[in-house]
């Protein structure tokens, strides 16, 4: 069993920056592939950022790339997300999962966290 508690979120400005962290309990932390996913009203939840296991690879969506970095520390059971250049596009709520398979496809995930709000004004 993993719980995933997500922290970070807030109200910024366009062009601003923002961490996420994502702190995971359990001991098995170091054997999920992590990732972000974000959810903006009326819209599906999509896939923002991921993680390898031992942090050699990392994906992003293309709307993201250039300006979020996804890292982790298995010492510490926490990923992060650094965002900065942000939108008001990139508003929305964004939810940290845990998955053993494919890490851009939501429904393969095994644990997701409660999420934090990301708003970006104008």
């Amino acid at each position: 069993q993993v719980q995933l508690v997500e922290s970070g979120g807030g109200l910024v400005q366009t062009g601003d920056s923002l961490r996420l962290s994502c702190a995971a309990s359990g001991r098995t932390f170091g054997s999920y592939k992590m990732g972000w996913f974000r959810q903006a009203p009326g819209k599906e939840r999509e896939f923002v950022a991921g993680i390898s296991r031992s942090s050699v690879s990392t994906f992003y969506a293309d709307s993201v790339k250039g300006r979020f970095t996804l890292s982790r520390d298995n010492a510490k059971n926490t990923v992060y997300l650094q965002m900065n250049s942000l939108k008001p596009e990139d508003t929305g709520v964004y939810y940290c999962g845990a998955t053993s398979l494919s890490l851009t496809s939501r429904s393969t995930y095994d644990y997701w966290g409660q999420g934090t709000q990301v708003t970006v004004s104008s």
